[in-house]
């Protein structure tokens, strides 16, 4: 029960600060480099499918071993590599793979992804304690 418990409040994080990030900062930014390939509607399945695996992959990879080991640095560290190599891995693709990527994109979304996932690790690590 603690899991699904650290899971949920994880889960909640992530998807609160990833909507302040794309409705009301990047919208305009993706729009503007991004609009040729933008669908109107989101596929929500997949929208889903992403968070639920990313934030499982953020517990078992950085939150969990960092209350294991009881290390706000690790933490940190940890989040901002998981953010970093997972965000990186999707532009980086696309970059090399999808005609006229804009590379701006890559590097602001590798950033974010940085950012985010540090920010959601730690509240995901006060969770953790806080429900221990």
């Amino acid at each position: 029960m603690y899991y699904l418990k650290l899971y949920c409040c994880t889960l909640l994080c992530f998807f609160a600060i990833d909507m302040v990030w794309l409705v009301l900062v990047a919208r305009g930014f993706y729009q503007k480099h991004l609009g040729f390939l933008l669908k109107d509607d989101p596929n929500w399945p997949a929208a889903i499918v992403f968070y639920l695996l990313f934030i499982f992959g953020m517990l078992v990879f950085v939150i969990v071993p960092s209350l294991d080991a009881g290390s706000t640095k690790k933490v940190l560290a940890l989040g901002c590599l998981y953010g970093v190599i997972t965000y990186a891995t999707y532009d980086l693709t696309n970059l090399a793979t999808v005609k006229n990527w804009p590379w701006i994109v890559t590097v602001v979304d590798v950033i974010w992804g940085g950012v985010l996932a540090t920010s959601v690790s730690y509240l995901g690590y006060l969770a953790g304690k806080w429900l221990q």
